[in-house]
């Protein structure tokens, strides 16, 4: 059994949520490897996509693609490690890499959130204010929100990330397939008050103020198509319609990820926890270039045109 740990580094935490699947360890792998493939392929597809085609050198599809590179960037933070582990049979993790981890999933769900925030505000724009449309989103713009949405959870991650790495640590074990900063932080037996401030600072930051964007973004918009025509609303339910199922499948994967970090989830099977803790990880970059992919005319259209032209 791990015990308590010393000073002295490097230290290790054991992910204690994997269940022993014996031989069926290597089609888990294998499902888990296509999952990943999958993702990575989609999503770089659809950038490689939005980035060949001047067509598409508008602000919504370049947000689109910074959404599909953060997606690339939050599944790589996971998987890798998640397909060693399953072969393995120690599943330790050296806590340099754990910090690592943490860093990376928290960038990647605050960068997720004001990347949907962004989108929100461009339709806003594009619909309730269609002539300024134009003269608002200018490339200064785009570059300066394409900025915040990158540097700015990075660099509040980083501190954060440094605050955990200055804990003295009691426990070695992670009730998790991948490592989180509450459950680093919970592992601690030196005082964690400053590190809980700045993360509530950043949950405020980077959940409530997106949330907040979105929902005021929407509410402008629903006006606007009540009092406007046919063609308008119809734009709108086209527009809009992947970018609300996009938010609602993310949320649905944070609010259990955030569930299962504050509250005892003994009861739920295991192997349960396991895969709703990968929901968010899994089936929001699937999810998002199927829906965008699918369902943007543009975006349709160049893809078929690129298939066909190599066969």
């Amino acid at each position: 059994m791990p015990g308590p740990l010393n000073s002295t580094y490097p230290y290790y935490f054991i992910l204690s949520a994997y269940v022993d699947v014996g031989e069926v360890r290597y089609l888990l792998f294998l499902i888990i490897l296509s999952l990943f493939l999958c993702i990575i392929g989609a999503n770089s597809l659809l950038v490689y996509v939005i980035c060949i085609n001047r067509s598409l050198h508008e602000p919504l599809y370049i947000f689109l693609c910074s959404l599909f590179v953060n997606d690339v960037y939050g599944s790589s933070a996971v998987f890798p490690l998640l397909l060693t582990q399953i072969l393995s049979d120690i599943h330790r993790v050296p806590v340099s890499l754990c910090l690592l981890q943490n860093f990376c999933l928290f960038s990647y769900g605050a960068i997720e959130l004001l990347i949907l925030a962004v989108m929100s505000y461009d339709r806003y724009l594009a619909i309730c204010c269609p002539l300024e449309y134009q003269a608002r989103m200018t490339p200064s713009r785009i570059s300066f929100l394409l900025a915040l949405t990158w540097v700015s959870p990075c660099i509040f991650c980083i501190i954060m990330t440094s605050l955990s790495a200055t804990l003295h640590l009691c426990n070695n074990v992670i009730q998790k397939v991948y490592c989180d900063n509450h459950s680093f932080t919970k592992s601690a037996c030196s005082d964690t008050s400053l590190i809980n401030a700045w993360g509530l600072l950043i949950t405020s930051l980077f959940v409530f103020v997106p949330l907040s964007v979105i929902l005021y973004s929407y509410v402008l918009i629903l006006k606007v198509c009540f009092s406007g025509s046919a063609q308008t609303r119809q734009k709108a339910v086209s527009t809009c319609g992947p970018h609300i199922a996009s938010l609602l499948n993310f949320s649905f994967g944070a609010f259990f990820e955030i569930l299962q970090s504050r509250f005892d989830m003994s009861g739920v099977p295991n192997m349960l926890r396991v895969i709703l803790s990968l929901y968010w990880l899994t089936c929001q970059p699937l999810f998002n270039p199927l829906l965008y992919g699918l369902n943007m005319s543009k975006i349709r259209i160049i893809c078929k045109s690129l298939f066909l032209s190599h066969f």
